[in-house]
């Protein structure tokens, strides 16, 4: 049984009835700061809302908390879509801190999302120190760089010159767009199936938010006819006494061969009566870094992206694959879910795994939260044993395990939720 933590005296929590959107909605706004969205931006929300997994806490007739779970897919290691919850809106009234509110509303959703047979929740956090004692733990780190195309040239490969660009309305070329990603999100963990409406996401251009950059713009990238990939940004120009110093802000780019990505970065790099180009929220181990004639003036910065969850211990491990073979017991603790805590033996390699509850010795020890940061394999176990979080019980039993829970490819959450 979960664990029965106190409820909040005078606080009522329930699920969101859609007639109380707008007032659930304005709190959690308020909550974030009080900016109001644009018409769009607060219609798609509306939209993409799914009520029945959706809380509200309610003080009388004051709303003062809120979260939310969207039902999505997640691409693990071995490229399964695993169905998660993926955390959201979630937010608690200035009056109504330290009461408990948050911890009721993460103690119902998880047990919600045990209920619907989903075996991991992931959320990207606002403030990151918030959310480990639910269990949850950074899986996936995102790359930022601010690159001077005044002194950083690209070396492209073969193939780079016989891909033709063009320039496309971004809702025009929608579903071409949406096609590339497609292709693409059984390669990458992290990466999440677009479910209906999400494809309006990353065509949000509301004036408000340009910080006086243009309109959003697109270009596509083709072969024999086809696209191949895709970009989209923005510019801000700017003069100084020197000449012209424009801005290029990347949105979104995505592309199904090197040629077709180096073809897009090069065209950004290009644009002229810019200096620099300013990328947000791109993979760690993006092949331009190696294409680059200068990466130190392209200001590299990481943080944290996706974290993850595990509810469902057995059913999570055995949800992907393990790229080297891999026979350990786990001696897991969950304070927050008991139903985790135990020992699980993993058995797995790149067909398959099963992970089952054992009473064989213990191989290693540690808790939920470093299971769900080597999870998507981006975070290696033997790091984590370096910080003393994972024990080593039997000797070589974490080099094994660190190993297997690798990802050839950086895991990658592509857009926020």
């Amino acid at each position: 049984m979960a664990p029965d933590f106190a409820k909040p005296s005078g606080i009522e929590l329930r699920t969101l009835n859609p007639n109380e959107w707008d007032i659930w909605y304005d709190n959690l706004i308020r909550a974030f700061g009080g900016v109001p969205e644009s018409a769009e931006e607060r219609a798609l929300w509306r939209d993409i809302t799914q009520y029945d997994r959706s809380l509200a806490a309610w003080d009388g007739d004051l709303c003062v908390g809120s979260a939310g779970a969207f039902r999505f897919r997640l691409t693990v290691p071995g490229g399964a879509g695993v169905p998660v919850a993926g955390v959201t809106m979630v937010g608690v009234s200035g009056t109504h801190r330290r009461r408990g509110v948050l911890t009721s509303m993460m103690r119902r959703q998880l047990d919600d999302v045990r209920s619907w047979g989903e075996p991991l929740a992931v959320l990207t956090a606002s403030e990151p120190a918030i959310y480990g004692r639910f269990g949850y733990a950074v899986g996936t780190f995102s790359l930022g760089a601010e690159i001077d195309t005044t002194r950083v040239r690209l070396s492209v490969p073969p193939g780079t010159d016989d891909v033709r660009l063009r320039y496309a309305p971004p809702a025009e070329v929608l579903d071409a767009c949406e096609a590339v990603y497609a292709r693409l999100v059984p390669g990458r963990p992290g990466m999440l199936a677009r479910q209906p409406h999400w494809e309006r996401l990353g065509l949000l251009d509301p004036e408000s938010e340009r910080d006086g950059a243009s309109p959003l713009q697109c270009v596509v990238a083709e072969r024999d006819g086809e696209v191949t990939g895709y970009a989209r940004y923005r510019v801000r120009t700017g003069w100084g006494p020197a000449g012209h110093n424009g801005t290029v802000l990347l949105s979104e780019l995505a592309g199904l061969d090197p040629a077709a990505e180096a073809a897009l970065w090069r065209f950004l790099f290009d644009l002229d009566l810019t200096t620099t180009l300013v990328a947000r929220s791109r993979p760690v181990d993006e092949g331009w870094q190696h294409q680059v004639t200068d990466i130190r003036r392209c200001q590299l910065r990481v943080r944290d992206s996706l974290h993850v969850r595990l509810v469902d211990v057995g059913a999570a491990l055995e949800a992907r694959t393990y790229q080297a073979p891999v026979d350990v017991v786990f001696e897991v603790e969950d304070d927050f879910c008991p139903w985790n805590t135990g020992r699980w033996r993993l058995s797995g390699d790149a067909k398959g795994a099963t992970c089952v509850r054992t009473t064989d010795p213990a191989d290693l020890a540690l808790t939920v939260r470093e299971l769900g940061a080597a999870y998507l394999g981006g975070v290696g176990l033997a790091s984590l044993a370096a910080a003393g979080r994972v024990r080593e019980l039997r000797q070589g039993a974490l080099a094994e395990a660190s190993v297997a829970f690798g990802s050839a490819v950086a895991p990658w959450l592509p857009h926020g939720f």
